[in-house]
């Protein structure tokens, strides 16, 4: 999402969508598009806010579920949103039909993207601090329901201003217990997530993996963050491919083994390859630029045997979150 004025109301000549009025088309997705309208009755939609925090603009996301394949299911998403809402998740506002084929999810409409924040080097440490922290609230929130968002990463982070509140947003892909779609939780689909930000386990064929495959990817979106270059962390080439990201991995993390990381002996392609045995990189070499405890951030996070991983609620009580850093 650009960042846009949020006060900034659509002005005559757009289209209408349901009952909202003079809608502009603003982006769009693999199985949507997104367009900006002037909000309805002006109600605050935010948790934990007062009432006289205005919902001025609204995110139309119009989808039509007969074309979209899975793991894209909008229909899913909006059940799945409905489980989810907590003070740091986007709110869902409605859900209407259009047209007969199309499903409409209505958003409040929030300013900034942290993709595009970190990008543009328009945050201060502190900034980025509370944003993470907000990230991770909203993980503890979700994962405690058993919701697996499955997208993770900077630009699936929305604020409403560079000082926050930050909210998770896009669950087009996020599945549920409660909402599993046309996925068991044994035969999940692996191809989720977005390139650099995708886990181990995904790229070799396990189709059992749980909430553990986002704190691979938060821990990611924080070495990215607290990165001076926001470089991402691991790299999946030009093409995204699965086994450029794997290399980039297994170069930095080393090339596991079962002693490192037994799950994988029930992964479906492991073993398949055999890959070139990459001595494991100490995290200050990795990321030089972090402190000790950033770093340790990442190191509990970023590990191949995702029940290692720490859970969301642990890293809000790590030391970095109750630092002066």
């Amino acid at each position: 999402m650009n960042v846009v004025d949020e006060d900034y109301v659509p002005t005559p000549g757009g289209k209408p969508v349901g009952k909202y009025q003079n809608a502009l088309y603003h982006r769009e997705g693999l199985f949507s598009v997104i367009y900006k309208a002037p909000a309805l009755g002006g109600e605050s939609y935010f948790p934990a806010e007062s009432s006289s925090s205005k919902t001025k603009v609204v995110a139309l996301k119009i989808t039509t579920p007969s074309v979209m394949e899975p793991p894209h299911d909008s229909q899913r998403e909006a059940k799945i949103l409905a489980m989810a809402a907590s003070e740091r998740i986007i709110p869902l506002i409605e859900t209407f039909r259009e047209n007969g084929s199309h499903f409409v999810l209505v958003f409040p409409f929030v300013r900034y993207d942290f993709s595009d924040l970190l990008r543009d080097k328009k945050l201060s440490k502190s900034q980025i601090k509370s944003c993470l922290k907000d990230l991770f609230i909203g993980l503890a929130d979700i994962h405690s329901k058993g919701i697996i968002h499955r997208d993770i990463k900077p630009s699936n982070i929305l604020l409403k201003s560079l000082d926050g509140p930050a909210y998770l947003s896009d669950f087009g892909i996020a599945w549920a217990p409660e909402a599993p779609g046309s996925e068991s939780a044994d035969a999940k689909i692996t191809d989720v997530g977005t390139t650099c930000y995708r886990p181990p386990e995904l790229l070799f064929g396990n189709q059992k993996y749980g909430c553990s495959l986002d704190l691979w990817a938060a821990g990611c979106t924080v070495a990215e963050a607290l990165d001076p270059h926001h470089e991402t962390l691991f790299d999946s080439g030009e093409l995204g491919s699965d086994l450029a990201l794997i290399q980039s991995v297994f170069k930095k993390l080393g090339t596991p083994n079962l002693d490192v990381w037994p799950e994988a002996a029930s992964f479906r392609d492991w073993g398949k390859v055999q890959f070139y045995e990459y001595p494991p990189q100490d995290w200050s070499v990795l990321l030089p630029s972090l402190s000790e405890v950033e770093r340790d951030v990442v190191g509990n996070l970023v590990k191949y045997e995702s029940g290692s991983r720490m859970n969301a609620s642990k890293v809000l009580e790590h030391a970095y979150f109750s630092s002066g850093e």
